[in-house]
């Protein structure tokens, strides 16, 4: 899957060779400038890569301009002095070419694998009369090479560019013109649908705009107009003011997958924002270290007036780059804040928090839901906002409550009481799967050789909403093992056969919810290596896996376990920052659901789910 950068965001290369992409609607121009420690292009002229000139080491020669380019580059090829390699796209000369990037769809850069394959692209927005723009940078930092998503734009063009890296302006104007001396002819007008609009985004450091929406979201129509009109490309577009959040606006068949997709969307907002600021940061962070290495590269200039200038100068450019990430950061932050303040109200109990009024009014549903809320995600610099974590049902992964260390936690101690904390979660868990499901829709059973999760499960077990509780110890685990691996085969059997209809009679049809309290208490070699199955093969004929372990206490069982572990996702009973986001490296903090203290909500459900199960009703 393709990633989406925004201007700031940076990511790992995992590759030394390969291709830089871009796509448009009009013939460009693309060229690149290695640049060194100070900032200057490489070895004056020869570090520069235009059309029509032989281009430095590592680097293919650009084409002419056109709608869509190819260059290749070997990172290991590069000069050892070059720090950084910044790629730029420029509107050629000629008649018929467009005068300023605002009159222009946004272009778009792509970063491709060795084999063609496409890793992570960005489109170019929030151009306005800018020319010639550096649309990325490939850069190396501690030894391993990155791409950052840029989009600083030029009104000056490519001499201006080129004059900001160290170039004299005589050759900068005359480089220029080489590389833009290529005429495009107009293209010939051709119906087009209307595209959606590009609502205007928080500023970025380098003055222009990006548009953080969920691509699934469908904007507001302005009044009186139609709903994907968009201001004519020649005239500039008047500053827009954020619409105002709506519950359910993204796509969807149905207004539960629409908050659904809204949630989704909120989700990558929240994470496409705080890369942003992140990357803006980091961007700010090593300018001012390379302008810092330039004043002590001259011994002439390292001490005096002069030194203390520049040294000033710099951290102040520092200061006003992280203030406007941050003013960016906040605006976004709030934004999200207000869709926040609506969508949750609007959530079906499924997706709801237990402090939600939806519950009051709950009536066992007559469908199983689409997701269901394990809790929430936020990061650190949005420590307020809280975006729900949804996954999807059936459960295709089984869940693992960890009863042991935190990652948040204070050394490598276990807080206190932090079992018990794991069994109250493990219970919310069930109730809430067993609330959103149709009456018997849903068979949940418990093993708990020790009996230490009793009192957690007292109310669904009092309430009948669990299986009828196996044999004490070793001899339980075995015989509710069995019976749910004799399940998982004899479904399998009939689906692969197409013979759903030859399940034996009084087979339980209802998704099942197998809940292991203090693994492995209680397990043997046998045992383990039937959970293994369970969890490996369950998911996809309806049997479901819910852990509650520390991994430490599993240690003796060596590697055998770490499948298991890996195939599982890991939640905890307090909050924690261990869930990784392998879209934009962040790694999130994760808040379990919690019922309001002296709420009687739960009992509620739980009656309300047990009398709709009973015989008869």
């Amino acid at each position: 899957m393709t990633a989406e950068l925004v201007r700031g965001q940076n990511q790992a290369l995992p590759w030394t060779r390969l291709e830089i992409g871009v796509e448009a609607d009009r013939a460009l121009a693309l060229g690149a400038v290695l640049v060194g420690e100070a900032g200057h292009a490489l070895g004056g002229a020869e570090g520069i890569a235009l059309p029509g000139a032989p281009p430095p080491p590592g680097l293919a020669a650009p084409g002419p301009p056109a709608p869509t380019h190819r260059l290749a580059v070997d990172l290991g090829a590069l000069p050892s002095a070059a720090t950084r390699l910044d790629l730029f796209l420029a509107l050629p000369d000629g008649p018929g070419a467009p005068a300023r990037f605002g009159a222009l769809a946004a272009p778009r850069v792509l970063l491709l694998g060795p084999g063609g394959e496409k890793a992570a692209g960005f489109a170019v927005t929030g151009l306005a009369e800018e020319t010639t723009v550096v649309a990325v940078e490939l850069y190396r930092r501690n030894g391993a090479w990155k791409i950052r998503a840029v989009g600083q734009g030029y009104q000056g063009g490519v001499p201006a560019l080129l004059t900001d890296r160290g170039i004299d302006p005589e050759t900068a104007r005359r480089l220029a013109a080489g590389a833009q001396a290529h005429p495009v002819a107009p293209l010939p007008a051709a119906p087009r649908p209307d595209p959606e609009p590009v609502p205007a985004g928080p500023a970025t450091p380098s003055g222009g705009r990006v548009d953080y929406t969920h691509p699934g979201r469908r904007p507001t129509a302005p009044a009186g107009g139609h709903p994907y009109a968009t201001p004519a490309p020649d005239a500039p577009a008047p500053p827009a003011a954020p619409a105002a959040p709506v519950a359910g606006d993204a796509s969807g068949w149905s207004m539960e997958e629409r908050l659904h997709n809204q949630v989704w969307g909120m989700f990558e907002d929240l994470a496409r924002t705080v890369a942003a600021y992140r990357g803006a940061v980091e961007f700010a962070e090593d300018r001012r270290e390379r302008e810092l290495d330039a004043v002590l590269d001259d011994p002439r200039s390292r001490t005096g007036q002069g030194a203390a200038d520049a040294r000033a100068a710099a951290s102040e450019r520092y200061e006003t780059l992280v203030a406007r990430a941050q003013e960016a950061l906040d605006r976004d932050l709030a934004q999200l804040a207000a869709e926040s303040q609506v969508v949750e109200p609007a959530l079906p109990p499924a997706l709801a928090g237990w402090e939600s009024p939806v519950w009051h009014a709950y009536r066992p549903p007559e469908q199983p839901p689409l997701s269901v809320r394990l809790g929430d995600l936020g990061l650190p610099e949005a420590p307020e906002l809280r975006i729900p974590m949804l996954v999807r049902l059936p459960l295709e992964r089984g869940l693992w409550i960890d009863a042991g260390r935190l990652s948040d936690g204070e050394g490598e101690s276990r807080p206190a009481g932090l079992r018990a904390l794991a069994a109250g979660s493990a219970a919310l868990h069930a109730t809430r799967l067993l609330a959103v499901h149709p009456p018997g829709g849903l068979t949940v059973h418990l093993l708990d050789p020790a009996g230490s999760g009793a009192a957690a499960f007292a109310g669904l077990r009092n309430a009948g909403l669990l299986a009828p509780a196996p044999a004490a110890g070793a001899a339980g685990v075995a015989e509710v093992l069995e019976r749910l691996t004799r399940r998982v085969d004899l479904v399998q059997m009939a689906v692969r056969g197409g013979a759903r209809d030859a399940l034996p009679p009084g087979l339980d049809t209802a998704e099942q919810l197998l809940v292991v309290h203090d693994f492995p208490h209680g397990f043997d070699d046998r045992a383990v290596t039937r959970l293994r199955y369970l969890a490996d093969e369950g998911p996809a004929v309806g049997v479901h896996l819910l852990l509650v372990a520390d991994r430490d206490d599993a240690a003796g069982y060596g590697p055998l376990l770490d499948p298991l572990w890996r195939g599982l996702l890991r939640i905890t009973p307090l909050p924690d920052r261990h869930l990784a986001d392998p879209w934009v490296h962040h790694l999130w903090t994760f808040t379990p659901p919690c019922v309001p203290r002296g709420s009687a909500v739960l009992e509620t459900v739980v009656g309300a789910t047990a009398r709709a199960r009973r015989p008869g009703r």
